[in-house]
């Protein structure tokens, strides 16, 4: 038998004298022909590749090898199919861009990053076959550079297999002198990457991989990821009966055995978990509750996950979570599961539970988890969500135009809608009809909690209820023989909190947060509200369905699409925090029964504070799953005021009462010409009837203290927010940012910060912001820390970005400057938080800290020192005095001095130079500049490569010399 490298080289070679040539290029040829003629296999990239694909011929430049390996080719097939196992074996790769791709399948695309001659590379690919004899590829590189990939499996003997690796080069790069050691580097590599992947296929023989083959949706005929989230199964624990016996880690695990059981897979299929997330039970608190369900089931998670203590964001959150641990490939099944026993706990107050040791905790907590009131709301009773959301209410009836009784009715007609569809719901905790005048009718059944609430318009809490939801990845649902029919994927989900504290926000009946997820979910998803054919919202209370129904654009009474499949809070039952696992439960087996239909769930923690949200459906997703944590942009904020003098408009109002059905107090919001809210518990007989009489809502008031007297009849608009602490333009790509306190000189205070945050979080994000102007009104840049409000306990530190708002974390996009006046201790700080500073000669610098038994921590020293000469900083840093721009311009410290009024003027001219360039060499260079102080010089190189990389090679590269080439300007994509 003729040995298989001539077999090779007669398919390659036409002439004995391409024969000679071919040896001459690689005397290795002849010792593969001596290995075979003798019997001895040559193992090893040394060995000569099997004949090229045709398409291989078309490329400018090839390199091959080959490698046998001690195991079949089906096995070998698998493995180098499987393109998330690339990190493991082949040389050049260095990272994925994006969701990282699963098994390879025709029309697979995922960009990864590779290393061409050392220096990362962002590479699109697209797979043009896969199969049991390999993978094809296509790939488009930096600037025009188009490579080929094949990877082909040949048997070779019992149990063997043989490994051969094409590449073809083509394109400008590798047409010009960078050619040659572009292809020496790949060849380097696959001998390198075959030699890995040799050990990483023995190290997994007898081994039990699971599939990551592509999987085919039967119905609509996608070739789905393997990672690609899919709930399987939901189950719904109600006990109406209170049980002692059962605490609610055993109804969470009762919840997630009916969930198992649902889809078919059984116990098995929980037993095969890798991880729990678990919603925080608000009834009865443990430390893991994750850890207690998975005792309860025999399950030993790699991973527990519980939620913050409050928050009905959560069960909409983990199964997000969850979601997002199957794309990525962390997980393969997740077990998402909430409970809460109040009913037992009301009827059997000295119950207790088993508890769990101290050094019991979960892998990891979700959430937001933030004091929920400030001490204004505190101060006059809105410490609960009654009071809030009924405030909210009051809020929302003025927006609307109805009258007290004409809103009353709209809210107990939506209400027995809901009521309604709990009765048709198994699930839910009291599943009867109520018409809506019995709903507004005060008994004893249905006391008057407060204005204009019922009980039975309430959440109501006091429920023993569970719910257990399954996620899989579509490979662990085919694996574990989960039919396609109880499939329902998420095709988004979404998380955001509005401003968070209620009665700082410019309306009380506005969220943006929730209308800016509700957009960034349909969007990922590609569908519009109209779309989306079933719906629940969160519902502890009618304003925030009507709150919430306006922000996403959904109609209240549509009878073709009511806003719960629930039946909400108070008929369907409000579990503590998990209502949002009844919700995605109920969902999902309504999508079942409609699987051409589209679902979006809502949930909120708090006072319409946090959110998140979900889009399901059991038609395929168009795009990856993604969990999406947009920028919201909020408007101004409002401060709050207590123990207020002086004149107001009524915005808001509330009575609460007692069980004694007698009014307790009035609570009132209203507006202060400035703009500021001012909170107030009334306690007069006569002001508090006039409330539940009549309508108030509008009517100017004096306040004084703890008293409200109206003045006029006639009713008017709300004052406006004061203007903003911050101001933001944009100018084109240049955004000016603009601290606007001139009163107190700019001094930043807790709102200032958390407004300045926001604007350079808004800067960061917007695509279209090149350079951002940091400068401030009235002639004044800042005088620092505002002293007066931090003596009031208002330190303006933020959560992100720190000191001020901006000095801990300036933005990664460059900043200028534009200095007038003083910027004095934290306005120095801020000023050096900049990347370039123009300042007007009458400008001054300094850190006078020291005068105040203070030290400049914000940045202030070391940035100081990082800048100037030593001793020119060890001067400013100790005795606190001044210095002009002037001066410090003459050190560097400077970048350009103006006349006076003219610091934005020449910061503009500045950014407008920086603004023409592209993005993403604006980022790189600024991250090496910010980085170089702490590298060696050794590692320099290496370190800068891997920065300016992502410039390098981009689409904007491309573009650049294009431009140059054709004398135009350059359109940049920030590609």
């Amino acid at each position: 038998m003729t040995p298989k490298p001539i077999r090779v080289l007669r398919g390659q070679l036409r002439s004995a004298q391409q024969f000679v040539e071919a040896v001459r290029r690689d005397p290795r040829i002849l010792r593969e022909i001596g290995a075979e003629l003798i019997g001895r296999k040559q193992v090893g990239p040394t060995q000569a590749a099997a004949a090229g694909p045709p398409e291989l011929d078309t490329f400018d430049r090839q390199t091959r090898a080959s490698m046998h390996l001690d195991a079949g080719p089906e096995a070998v097939a698998a493995f180098v199919s499987d393109l998330a196992r690339l990190p493991d074996w082949l040389t050049v790769h260095a990272g994925f861009r994006g969701e990282p791709p699963a098994a390879a399948y025709p029309g697979l695309e995922f960009i990864q990053q590779a290393k061409l001659m050392g220096i990362p590379a962002d590479v699109a690919w697209t797979v043009v076959s896969a199969g049991d004899t390999g993978v094809e590829m296509r790939g488009r590189g930096p600037m025009g550079l188009t490579l080929g990939f094949w990877l082909v499996v040949e048997p070779d003997g019992p149990g063997s297999s043989t490994l051969s690796v094409f590449v073809g080069l083509a394109g400008q790069p590798v047409q010009g002198p960078l050619g040659a050691s572009l292809l020496r580097s790949f060849t380097e590599s696959l001998e390198e990457s075959l030699h890995r992947l040799a050990a990483a296929v023995a190290s997994l023989q007898g081994a039990k991989t699971p599939s990551r083959k592509p999987v085919l949706h039967e119905v609509t005929g996608t070739m789905l990821a393997p990672n690609t989230p899919v709930l399987v199964g939901v189950g719904q624990v109600v006990d109406r009966v209170p049980d002692p016996a059962r605490d609610p880690a055993a109804m969470a695990a009762s919840a997630l055995r009916l969930a198992a059981r649902d889809c078919g897979a059984g116990d098995a299929l929980l037993r095969s978990a890798d991880a729990v997330y678990a919603v925080a039970s608000a009834s009865w608190q443990y430390r893991d509750l994750g850890a207690a369900v998975a005792a309860v089931l025999g399950t030993t998670p790699s991973e527990t996950v519980q939620s913050v203590p409050f928050g009905g964001d959560a069960g909409q959150v983990l199964v997000n979570e969850a979601a997002e641990s199957v794309a990525t490939g962390k997980h393969r099944i997740v077990l998402v599961t909430g409970a809460e026993a109040g009913a037992t706990l009301a009827s059997h107050p000295g119950l207790s539970w088993p508890g769990q040791p101290p050094t019991v905790r979960p892998t990891r907590v979700v959430g937001l988890d933030k004091q929920g009131n400030n001490d204004s709301e505190t101060a006059v009773g809105l410490g609960a969500p009654i009071y809030l959301f009924a405030l909210m209410d009051s809020a929302n009836r003025r927006r609307l135009g109805l009258s007290p009784r004409e809103h009353a009715k709209a809210n107990a007609e939506l209400w027995s809608t809901f009521s309604a569809i709990a009765a048709q719901n198994p699930h839910a905790w009291q599943p009867e009809q109520f018409h809506a005048d019995s709903l507004l009718d005060v008994s004893g059944g249905n006391r008057m909690i407060t204005s204009p609430y019922t009980k039975l318009l309430c959440a109501n809490l006091q429920v023993d209820m569970a719910s257990g939801v399954i996620v899989c990845s579509a490979a662990a649902a085919q694996e574990a023989g989960i039919p396609q029919d109880k499939w329902v994927f998420i095709h988004a989900g979404a998380s955001a909190h509005d401003e968070w504290f209620a009665t700082e926000r410019a309306e009380l009946a506005a969220s943006p947060a929730i209308r800016t997820i509700g957009q960034s979910a349909l969007d990922h998803a590609r569908l519009t509200i109209d779309e989306i054919d079933e719906v629940d919202l969160y519902s502890c209370f009618p304003s925030a369905v009507q709150i919430s129904a306006r922000e996403l654009g959904l109609p209240i009474n549509d009878p073709s699409r009511p806003l719960s499949v629930t039946g909400g809070l108070t008929f369907g039952g409000g579990p503590g925090n998990n209502f949002g696992g009844h919700s995605i439960a109920t969902m999902v087996e309504r999508l079942r029964s409609r699987p051409k239909s589209y679902g979006l769930t809502t949930s909120l923690g708090w006072y319409l504070t946090k959110h998140s949200i979900g889009v399901y459906s059991a038609k395929p997703p168009a795009k990856p799953y993604q969990y999406l944590k947009p920028f919201v942009d909020h408007p101004p904020s409002r401060p709050v005021r207590t123990g207020y003098r002086g004149s107001a408009v009524i915005e808001a109002y509330t009575v609460p009462y007692g069980r004694d059905g007698e009014p307790e107090a009035a609570i009132v919001s209203a507006i202060a010409p400035d703009g500021a809210r001012v909170l107030v518990r009334v306690k007069a007989p006569e002001f508090i009837s006039e409330l539940i009489e009549e309508d108030v809502l509008g009517l100017p008031v004096t306040v004084d203290g703890d008293t409200v007297t109206i003045t006029s009849r006639d009713r008017t608009d709300l004052p406006a927010p004061p203007p903003p602490s911050v101001l933001v333009e944009r100018r084109g790509s240049i955004m000016v940012i603009t601290l606007n306190r001139p009163a107190v000189r700019n001094a930043v205070n807790l709102a200032m910060a958390t407004a300045l945050e926001r604007a350079i979080d808004s800067f960061e994000a917007d695509p279209d912001a090149q350079v951002a102007i940091l400068t401030g009104a009235g002639g004044y840049f800042s005088a620092g820390m505002d002293l007066k409000a931090a003596a009031r306990g208002e330190v303006p530190m933020t959560e992100r970005r720190g000191p001020l708002g901006l000095a801990g974390r300036p933005p990664r996009k460059p900043l200028i400057a534009a200095v007038e006046g003083p910027a004095l201790a934290g306005g120095c700080e801020l000023a050096l938080s900049a990347d370039l500073i123009v300042a007007a000669s009458d400008s001054q610098f300094g850190i006078p800290e020291p005068k105040r038994g203070l030290v400049a921590a914000g940045g202030g020293v070391y940035r100081l020192r990082e800048r100037l000469p030593r001793n020119i900083a060890m001067q400013l840093a100790l005795t606190g005095d001044p210095m002009s721009a002037a001066v410090l311009a003459s050190y560097g410290l400077v970048n350009e001095v103006t006349e006076p009024g003219q610091a934005l003027a020449g910061a503009l001219r500045l950014a407008e130079q920086i603004a023409v360039n592209a993005p993403l060499s604006l980022l790189a260079s600024k991250q090496i500049i910010d980085e170089t102080s702490d590298w060696s010089t050794a590692e320099a190189f290496a370190r800068q490569n891997d920065i300016a990389s992502e410039a390098l090679f981009s689409a904007d590269a491309t573009e650049g010399i294009m431009a140059f080439a054709e004398k135009r300007a350059p359109v940049w994509t920030s590609r």
